[in-house]
């Protein structure tokens, strides 16, 4: 069994050893203070007191494989190393050279040399240095220039994703030192989102008609891309930055804009960004960050990208596992059940597919949780389920296993009389009422008159739709619509 000796355990060797914890092989250390050998033992480290630079303090050691001298002190490693090569010259020696060291001393005798200057002037060029490292200055550069507080919209009642981005959007502005608020129009209803603002204590603004924009400085959009689509802001309102994964479905303006539709999440997006720029996340950020990405893309299910598996490698350690379980995890209200209820009594199958009406709703985030419940029954690879607020119609649909993409098939069906769109398995709509259908004598009337034509709209959409075998499939989201968790 091949061990590993490590001569001089300064704060770069304590590091070392840690990292190494649990491989296999011994792990020995030789060190000249007393208390460092004693907390090493006392972690488990098989430590001796002991002048490594002396070749008595070595001569006891066997089958040693890999050597690391890691003292803080730069001319006492060149010395250590000189020993160990002596001693031990079939082992990997491997040397940290410490700060001021002479490298080509220590350079000649060891394998492999941390030299901390170059590491730190790598780890500073990586966030100068190349095309997106560039990309990321030009977004910090036009927040820099924002002359008073930085207004962050999310998309109306917005979803983890959303939520995530903004929050994190406005820790990156204020690194650079503008003032940033996370701001919202509508509401957050869905026990999951809610959880996630209160248990990470999200710090968020919700707009309404009577603020005025005046009082910022600049806007950034994140998780969408257009004022007056799928938010509440006037369309002639100037965006300075914006940054989201939904193709757009028309012109997007903004002095700096990061669209990129290859990604799950616009949270991938903004811990790309704070990587690159040494933006240092906390710990409510970070778990955020990471609830956005697995939402979006159905924990790593759904078209997710390297750069999403990276990011969410990035944000781990970071992360409060216990409150991100007990976001995953909030209690259903007595409504939710309630509208669960009634998609089941009123749905109408045909084939694998459902299609069921809720009637009035309080709550919108109901739907498309029982468009998620709905879709676990047994033959059933399609969902739809609607409900009323007001005078709108919510959509909300589900899919999996089938070669029909979804958000292209509501958008088929409903673009003509509202607004459609999302993701291959999962999509949603929005129908103005008496736009659409007209006046109706009561909620019976119009009930029923709604049922017939959505429910017809949808499944001549769905049976008509090619399928994948036949086209090449729209763009992720293809609508540029992100609807609240659609």
């Amino acid at each position: 069994m091949v061990t590993r000796l490590f001569l001089g355990c300064g704060a770069v060797g304590q590091q070392l050893l840690e990292a190494t914890e649990g491989w296999t092989g011994k792990t020995r250390a030789v060190c000249t203070s007393e208390s460092r050998v004693k907390t090493l033992r006392e972690e488990g480290v098989d430590a001796t007191v002991g002048d490594p630079s002396e070749r008595e303090s070595l001569a006891a050691f066997e089958d040693v494989g890999v050597v690391v001298v890691a003292s803080d002190d730069a001319d006492k490693n060149q010395r250590v190393a000189a020993v160990a090569r002596r001693c031990f010259p079939d082992a990997f020696l491997l040397a940290y050279a410490g700060h001021d060291a002479d490298t080509a001393a220590i350079r000649s005798v060891a394998d492999r040399v941390v030299d901390p200057t170059a590491v730190v002037a790598t780890a500073a060029a990586s966030h100068v240095s190349g095309e997106a490292a560039e990309d990321s200055l030009r977004l910090q550069q036009v927040i820099t220039e924002i002359d008073g507080t930085l207004a962050v919209v999310m998309h109306d009642n917005p979803d983890p994703d959303a939520i995530a981005s903004g929050v994190a959007m406005c820790r990156l502005a204020e690194a650079t030192g503008t003032d940033a608020e996370a701001c919202y129009y509508g509401e957050i209803s869905h026990q999951e989102n809610r959880a996630m603002v209160n248990l990470l204590d999200l710090d968020l603004r919700t707009l309404g008609p009577e603020d005025d924009l005046a009082q910022f400085g600049g806007f950034a959009l994140v998780d969408h891309a257009r004022p007056s689509v799928n938010n509440q802001l006037p369309e002639e309102l100037h965006v300075d930055v914006v940054v989201d994964h939904h193709p757009p479905r028309g012109p997007v303006q903004g002095r700096y804009q990061d669209i990129r539709t290859d990604v799950g999440s616009t949270s991938t997006l903004l811990t790309d960004h704070c990587h690159r720029l040494g933006v240092r996340l906390d710990e409510s950020v970070a778990t955020a960050l990471l609830y956005g990405i697995q939402i979006d893309t159905n924990e790593f299910r759904r078209e997710a990208s390297r750069l999403d598996f990276e990011a969410a490698a990035r944000l781990l350690p970071y992360v409060d596992e216990a409150v991100l379980d007990r976001i995953e995890s909030p209690s259903v209200d007595g409504e939710t059940l309630d509208t669960l209820s009634r998609a089941i009594e009123n749905r109408e199958v045909r084939g694998s597919v459902i299609v069921t009406g809720v009637g009035s709703v309080s709550d919108r985030d109901a739907l498309p949780q029982a468009a998620d419940k709905l879709l676990t029954m047994s033959g059933i690879t399609c969902t739809l389920v609607y409900g009323f607020i007001d005078d709108t119609t919510y959509v909300s649909a589900r899919a999996r296993g089938t070669d029909v993409d979804l958000g292209e098939t509501l958008r088929a069906a409903f673009d003509q009389i509202g607004s459609a769109g999302g993701h291959a398995d999962m999509a949603g709509a929005q129908i103005p009422v008496t736009q659409a259908f007209g006046e109706f004598a009561g909620e019976e009337e119009r009930d029923e008159a709604i049922r017939d034509v959505l429910t017809d709209r949808f499944f001549d959409a769905w049976y008509e739709r090619p399928r994948d075998s036949d086209i090449v499939k729209a763009p992720r989201g293809s609508s540029g619509l992100p609807y609240d968790r659609e």
